[in-house]
């Protein structure tokens, strides 16, 4: 009160605010700062001239010298408790009695959404107190990094809490759902380090939801049309009422029960609630309930043909299944009146809900639809293209489950805007990830051959190579082998002709540090049919390294006489999209980078790579981070009339490059 009284009108609001909501978790924040300007003018009154003018910035003290300096303790500010524990924000389901959501309609009435003694006892009667969350993802396509922040909340709420979250498959629309994204869902889902409580299916509650239809009927709260979808968009333009929405109850309950037996067609007629069609809020103007549909069911089979929509079975199926925490994405918070609406009109367990900011990322779409049509159209190379972010992709390209958990969790999970989240804040916690896991070898992409000619030809001398950085020396285990004998391969852009102070690779008479090995010198330069091709390196090496040269290169050696290095198919991926937000342009497929992706059909490898299995993560040395893709073995026979190379794909696994 005394800061109140001192600053008047120059107080931070938004420190009240945030006051407020550490006591008040259910409070709705426009309603808070609705009530903190209220009384703020009860105690100040009409502002003064003087509250207008901004408030005069103190000067800044000059900084305390040197030696004043070094007895001060500097104490930074302890972490929120939100910081701490990003699910504190989240009440108990025993408080889920209190109003966090009102309804206005159009007569003046408000509704304000809460459970009645009696409900909420039976509702933690049932669940034992304890929380229950569920992660409802339709199965209509890939998971996506979007989905990793709803996992994070959902999975992560309940197991903070010692509570159940449930994986339930929101399958109302069976045009566009298949077997393969339900088996999809699930693989990612443990994957991602969760486990579900139970895995349900909406389709489960198909006869529930049924029941519950015909009961909304009989209270005269929903109704059978015959509008027509271009009829329905002009009545709700206009705030018009249907003309059959105060037909007899009798004749509704008649009509849904002939679209059930499937004796009306498709399109002739859908159940509508009884909301309220001159409301402020669209998404209380008779929302449909269910619509025919003569499709089979990928998991309900054939034994419907009217399906329930999504504002209507999700939340009484969240009811239902005892959901304490319903939690979606901020675009569904305009729809918090209709969920209420209809849980409230069949005397309903409410659970509480809460919206969180959607994840958005820089140089890629998270559509779904836009997704979709990325793969269904083959502009990348299936739903796991390590381009996309989808978790499958993310996955191929070597991403950890505990990068990306990382990444959300850093981000948080509060109600702000849905700003951009740049690309690299993402990548920062996969190297972090991989800089642990990703030990290191060498390949050549683009290699230029050298002879040595002071190495007798036959000569192999095995050289131990640093799997990690500060790998100790008494551990055999951090080292693997590499060859080095009279042919060895370089980076071609690591030698030019002509040579220059800056430059560090090599050149005609300069020396350079094959790592790993031995100083070489080029002594001679063959030229392929012109003098700007290049075709081999001659050079010497010196066994005693008494040269100290300043550049140092990656390399590859033929593992012995007249036999190639292993051939590896790399692939080198760049942002999908060129634009930052590719999401808002028009025509967003022209957005589409080019150089997105460059396949290297022949670069050479360490023969250690031949031993590596499916998911295993390198960090070529001096190139980036990649990841065993897959291994296939192809007979080739060479010059010597050997045979038996290992053809290897690795995907690049960073875009920094």
């Amino acid at each position: 009160m005394n800061a109140i009284l001192e600053q008047r009108y120059h107080i931070n609001v938004g420190n009240l605010c945030g006051q407020v909501r550490k006591r008040h978790p259910w409070a709705d924040a426009k309603i808070v700062k609705e009530v903190i300007d209220e009384k703020l003018f009860g105690i100040l009154g009409e502002k003064t001239e003087a509250d207008d003018k901004k408030p005069l910035k103190k000067k800044k003290e000059k900084p305390a010298k040197l030696e004043d300096q070094k007895n001060v303790v500097v104490a930074s500010a302890p972490p929120s408790e939100e910081e701490v524990n990003p699910y504190s924000i989240f009440p108990q389901p025993e408080e889920n009695f209190k109003v966090h959501t009102e309804i206005f309609f159009s007569d003046g009435s408000i509704w304000r959404a809460h459970n009645t003694k009696e409900i909420l006892e039976r509702h933690l009667k049932a669940t034992g107190g304890k929380v229950f969350t569920r992660f409802p993802p339709e199965p209509n396509g890939y998971l996506h990094i979007g989905h990793a922040k709803a996992m994070f909340i959902d999975f992560g709420l309940a197991k903070e809490r010692d509570g159940n979250c449930y994986l339930r498959f929101d399958d109302t629309n069976p045009e566009a759902e298949k077997q393969e994204y339900i088996d999809h869902i699930m693989e990612i889902v443990e994957w991602m380090g969760w486990k579900p409580f139970k895995v349900t299916y909406t389709s489960d509650y198909f006869q529930d939801l049924y029941n519950l239809a015909v009961e909304l009927i009989r209270k005269g709260l929903a109704y059978v049309d015959h509008q027509t979808p271009e009829e329905i968009k002009e009545y709700r333009e206009k705030q018009m009422n249907s003309p059959w929405r105060d037909r007899p109850i009798a004749e509704s309950l008649k009509l849904f029960d002939d679209m059930k037996r499937g004796l009306i067609d498709e399109g002739k007629a859908t159940l509508r609630m009884k909301q309220d069609m001159q409301s402020e809020n669209k998404n209380m103007y008779d929302l449909i309930a269910y619509r025919i549909k003569f499709t089979p069911h990928p998991h309900a089979g054939d034994k419907w043909c009217i399906y329930p929509s999504y504002d209507y079975a999700h939340c009484i199926v969240d009811s239902l299944e005892n959901i304490t925490h319903s939690l979606c994405t901020l675009e569904f918070e305009i729809r918090r009146p209709s969920y209420y609406w209809l849980l409230a009109a069949l005397g309903l367990y409410q659970p509480y809900v809460w919206e969180y900011s959607r994840l958005n990322i820089s140089n890629t779409v998270m559509s779904k639809r836009k997704l979709n049509r990325l793969v269904t159209e083959k502009w990348v190379d299936g739903w796991d293209d390590p381009r996309l972010l989808t978790l499958a992709g993310l996955r191929r390209r070597g991403v950890s489950s505990t990068a990306i958990n990382s990444f959300i969790r850093g981000i948080g999970i509060t109600r702000s805007d849905n700003s951009l989240i740049r690309i690299d804040r993402l990548e920062y916690h996969i190297r972090e990830e991989l800089n642990k896991t990703a030990c290191r070898t060498m390949v050549v992409l683009n290699p230029l051959k050298v002879v040595i000619t002071n190495l007798e030809s036959g000569s192999i001398i095995d050289l131990d190579a640093k799997m990690w950085p500060d790998a100790p020396s008494d551990d055999a285990s951090s080292y693997y082998k590499v060859p080095f004998t009279n042919v060895v391969y370089i980076e071609r852009t690591d030698f030019r002709l002509k040579d220059s102070k800056d430059y560090y690779g090599l050149a005609p008479g300069k020396s350079v540090l094959l790592r790993y090995a031995f100083p070489i010198k080029c002594t001679d330069v063959v030229y392929g049919d012109n003098s700007d091709t290049v075709v081999e390196i001659r050079a010497e090496y010196d066994p005693l390294k008494k040269t100290k040269p300043k550049g140092v290169l990656h390399w590859v050696a033929q593992p012995s006489p007249g036999v190639d290095p292993l051939k590896v198919e790399v692939r080198l991926f760049e942002k999908l999209f060129l634009s930052e937000n590719p999401a808002e342009l028009e025509d967003w497929l022209s957005d589409l980078n080019p150089q997105s992706k460059e396949v290297i059909p022949d670069a050479l490898a360490v023969p250690a790579l031949a031993s590596a299995v499916l998911g295993d993560k390198f960090q070529f040395e001096r190139l980036d981070l990649f990841v065993r893709l897959r291994v296939s073995i192809l007979t080739i026979t060479s010059k010597a009339g050997l045979g038996g190379n290992f053809i290897l794909e690795f995907l690049l696994r960073l875009l920094c490059r």
